[in-house]
C-alpha cells in the first residue's frame, strides 16, 4: 500500500481493498460548483504531491465562456495555483469501469497561502470567523432534485421520467412510497454508490414535483457537508444515466412544477462550553438566536445571488410553488423564508429556504453562514414572528439575477466576509452570465410578440 493510501478514510480503502487501483481524479469545486482538476495513473499520483491548474478556471462562466478578470488582477496571464490533496475527502467513483478514487483538491498560492476565489476556501474562511469568536457552525442541509427524461434539444421541454410502471411520474404525489418505487432502481443505485463512497443518507423521499425526490443529509461540520454535496451531485448524475434518465438539480427545470431548493438547517456551537448558542441554560431562546436572525433578514437579499445563482434560479421564486419569497421567521412554519423547526433545546437551530439547490454548496451554506455571523456582530433583533401565511409576501428579495448582482455589490460587510477579492470576482462572472442571457431570444417572445406587436 501506498503511503497515502494509509491516510484515506475507511470506506476509500475498503473499496480499494485487494484491487488494483487503476485511477485517482484530482478535483476542485468551481465557481458554479463543477468538478475541474485532472485524472492521472494511479502510480502517477503516488509520486506527485501537487500539481497545477491555472488561477482562470475561477472567471469561467456556466456556458464556458470567461469572463473579465476585476480591476487590478494580472488573470489575464493566467497564473497557475497548487492544488494539494486533501486525503480525507478520498472517495470512491464506483460507477467508472476502472478502480478510480476521487481526492478533492486545496487550491493554494505559489506562497502556499489559501486562494480566495476557491469556493471551498471561501467556506473555510466564513468558519474560521466563527472560530475566532469561539464558535463552531453546524448545518444539516436538505437537497431536492428531478429525475427526468433524457432532454438531448435544448429546445425542448423537460418532461417528467417514465417509471418502472411503463408511465410517466406523476406529479403532487409528495411523500408517496409507491411514487418513489416508480424508479426504485436509479434509487437502489443511489444507495449503493453512497455506500461505497462512505456518505451517509439520513432519509430519502418523494417531494411534491413529478419524478421530484428530497435526500436529506445528518447535520455537522460545514466543510465536509458540502464536500458531501458536491459528491452526491456527481453520484446521482451517473446513477441517473445508467436508467436512461437524467437527474438535474435545476431550480426550475419543469414549466408548472414546484422548484429544487436546498433548504439550510443553522445551529452554533459554544466552544467553551460545548453547547448550542441558541439555547440557555434553562431551554429557552437566547438573544444570540435573535440575532442571527435578524442577520439573515438583513444580508439575506444580498447573499440570494449566491443561493439562486443563475437566470432560471429566480423562476423558482413564484407564488403558489413552496418556495418562501420572503424574509419573515416564524415556528414550524414552512410559508416563512426562514423557518425554526420543532426541536429540543439542544437542536434549536434556524433553517433558511430561500437556497436554490442549482447554488454552489460551498458557496451556498458561506453566505448563508455569514448573514448568520454579521447578526452575531451586529446585535439587531428581528421583525416580529410571522404568525400567518407568508407565500404571498413581497419582501425586497431580488427578483432577477441582474437585480440579485447590484444589491451584493452594495452590500460591503458580507463582502468582506467572504473575501473582497472574491466578491468581486463573483460578481463579474455573474454579470457576464446574465449578459450572456439577455442575448437569447426565447420561445415565449417568439410565440406572444413576433406577430402581436
Amino acid at each position: 500500500m501506498s503511503n497515502w493510501q494509509s491516510k484515506i478514510p475507511d470506506p476509500a480503502r475498503d473499496y480499494i481493498a485487494g484491487r488494483r487501483l487503476d485511477e485517482v481524479e484530482c478535483i476542485l469545486p468551481d465557481i458554479a460548483g463543477v468538478a475541474r482538476g485532472k485524472a492521472m495513473p494511479a502510480f502517477k499520483f503516488d509520486t506527485q504531491s501537487h500539481f497545477y491548474l491555472p488561477t482562470s478556471i475561477f472567471l469561467q462562466t456556466i456556458t464556458g465562456e470567461w469572463a473579465d478578470a476585476p480591476a487590478g488582477e494580472d488573470e489575464y496571464k493566467e497564473p497557475d495555483m497548487t492544488l494539494v490533496p486533501d486525503l480525507a475527502t478520498a472517495t470512491a467513483a464506483p460507477w467508472t469501469a476502472d478502480i478510480t478514487l476521487q481526492v478533492i483538491h486545496d487550491a493554494m498560492t505559489q506562497k502556499g497561502e489559501p486562494y480566495p476565489m476557491a469556493p471551498r476556501n471561501v467556506l473555510k474562511r466564513v468558519v474560521e470567523l466563527y472560530a475566532e469568536q469561539g464558535l463552531t457552525p453546524v448545518v444539516a442541509p436538505e437537497m431536492e432534485f428531478y429525475f427526468v427524461a433524457r432532454n438531448t434539444d435544448p429546445n425542448m421541454p423537460i418532461m417528467p421520467p417514465m417509471g418502472r410502471s411503463g408511465r410517466v411520474a406523476a406529479a403532487k404525489q409528495a411523500y408517496s412510497m409507491s411514487a418513489v418505487d416508480e424508479y426504485g432502481k436509479v434509487i437502489d443505485d443511489i444507495y449503493d454508490f453512497a455506500e461505497a463512497m462512505g456518505l451517509e443518507i439520513d432519509g430519502i423521499l418523494q417531494e411534491g414535483g413529478a419524478g421530484q425526490v428530497e435526500i436529506n443529509l445528518a447535520h455537522g461540520d460545514p466543510v465536509a457537508l458540502a464536500d458531501q454535496i458536491f459528491f452526491f451531485k456527481r453520484m446521482i448524475r451517473e446513477a441517473a444515466l445508467r436508467h436512461d434518465c437524467y437527474a438535474t438539480f435545476m431550480a426550475k427545470p419543469i414549466e408548472g412544477e414546484p422548484g429544487s431548493a436546498m433548504h439550510i438547517h443553522h445551529s452554533v456551537i459554544d466552544r467553551a462550553t460545548g453547547r448550542n448558542l441558541f439555547s440557555d441554560a434553562e431551554g429557552q431562546e437566547t438573544p444570540a438566536f435573535m440575532h442571527f436572525i435578524a442577520g439573515m433578514q438583513t444580508h439575506l437579499p444580498a447573499a440570494t445571488v449566491l443561493l439562486a445563482p443563475y437566470v432560471n434560479s429566480y423562476r423558482r421564486y413564484v407564488p403558489d410553488f413552496a418556495a418562501p419569497i420572503n424574509l419573515e421567521w416564524g415556528r414550524d412554519n414552512r410559508t416563512t423564508g426562514l423557518r425554526v423547526p420543532i426541536s429540543a433545546p439542544e437542536a434549536r437551530r434556524v433553517e433558511n429556504r430561500l437556497a436554490g439547490m442549482d447554488c454552489n454548496p460551498y458557496l451556498g451554506f458561506a453566505a448563508s453562514l455569514a448573514c448568520g455571523l454579521l447578526g452575531l456582530r451586529e446585535q439587531k433583533q428581528p421583525r416580529a414572528e410571522c404568525t400567518v401565511n407568508a407565500y404571498m409576501g413581497d419582501d425586497g428579495l431580488p427578483m432577477t439575477l441582474g437585480e440579485a448582482v447590484d444589491i451584493f455589490a452594495e452590500d460591503t460587510a458580507l463582502g468582506e466576509i467572504l473575501g473582497a477579492d472574491f466578491a468581486a470576482l463573483y460578481a463579474a462572472v455573474k454579470r457576464h452570465e446574465y449578459t450572456e442571457f439577455q442575448a437569447v431570444i426565447s420561445p415565449w417572445e417568439r410565440q406572444h410578440l413576433l406577430m402581436n406587436v
